[in-house]
């Protein structure tokens, strides 16, 4: 039984759980958190989630009721717009269009990064490297004086972000240095992200040797020997 009025429906690696997460946690709301075995789904999730997949966020009403929404931008968007705390979307209507805009920029970036670390060998991790190293280029021309991607305020395009750079911490530097080399507002940018409060508390501490053990599992060739 819930002992929240929210439940995050959860995988220990999901980017996308750690985008809702982070809201969450920046929103100062309690909040349960389930996690589901992906490669074994159990009937009761498969029952709520039209596209199988994590984040859910079940809403357990005061009567007994539950409603579920799926995909992680309508469960980020709904927690800004219903929940306490400071908005994470600027208030001018062109601004927050242009973030939405790199809100969208961010989920083709993790794409492309989950493509690079998930390579079998190194010829077709440099292909996949120059496209993410693009988008990396693109951002760091969009990037003002930081510390954040909205300069001072913490926005969901931090949100989006912070779960892509999360892929690196525990990654060996050397092996990824040159796709980074060179964009000192990105970098920085990184550091910000990684030092926030609810970024940290968005993943499981385990989290690095999980994704470790995930790249080992699918032969990825940044694989720890």
């Amino acid at each position: 039984m819930s002992t929240s009025a929210l439940s995050l429906i959860s995988h220990p690696l999901c980017p996308y759980v750690q985008r809702a997460a982070i809201v969450l946690l920046e929103k100062g709301i309690p909040f349960d958190r389930i996690n589901v075995d992906l490669s074994a789904k159990p009937a009761w999730f498969l029952a709520m989630s039209p596209t199988s997949k994590v984040p859910l966020l079940q809403i357990h009403g005061g009567d007994g009721t539950h409603q579920v929404l799926f995909e992680s931008m309508a469960i980020c968007e709904y927690l800004d717009e219903t929940q306490r705390g400071a908005p994470l979307h600027p208030s001018d209507p062109l601004v927050r269009a242009q973030h939405r805009a790199w809100i969208e920029f961010g989920s083709a970036t993790l794409a492309d990064a989950w493509g690079y670390l998930n390579a079998r060998d190194s010829t077709a991790a440099s292909m996949k490297a120059v496209v993410f190293r693009d988008k990396l280029e693109r951002l760091e021309d969009a990037l003002g004086a930081g510390p954040y991607f909205g300069a001072s305020q913490f926005s969901m395009v931090d949100a989006v972000f912070a779960p892509l750079f999360r892929y690196f911490e525990g990654l060996p530097a050397e092996g990824n240095a040159a796709l980074f080399d060179g964009l000192a507002k990105v970098g920085l940018w990184r550091q910000s992200l990684a030092a926030r409060h609810s970024v940290v508390a968005a993943a499981p501490r385990d989290y690095a040797a999980l994704f470790q053990g995930h790249l080992q599992r699918v032969g990825s060739w940044l694989a720890p020997q």
